[in-house]
């Protein structure tokens, strides 16, 4: 999967949570979850929860804290797979 994969399946992820529609239009590797599209703290703990499911992945603590803006998830996304594959 490639990067602009990863982003299109990682907005549709978010799209439930977004209470900025505009933000998620625009949505790119500098997009902050919270500040940009209004996705309040305990649904980024939802926006994990679903990130899990859809890649097939576990994301630990330390992990869900980075996963600030799509650019961190993406490498979280990223790191994890990987692991998954060696």
């Amino acid at each position: 999967m490639n990067r602009e994969e990863a982003i299109k399946k990682l907005k549709e992820i978010v799209k439930p949570y977004v209470k900025n529609g505009e933000g998620l239009a625009d949505i790119s590797e500098d997009t902050d979850f919270i500040n940009d599209l209004n996705i309040n703290s305990a649904n980024l703990v939802d926006v994990v929860l679903d990130v899990e499911e859809a890649f097939d992945i576990e994301i630990d603590a330390d992990s869900m804290e980075k996963m600030r803006d799509v650019r961190s998830a993406l490498a979280v996304i990223e790191e994890k797979l990987s692991a998954k594959e060696d």
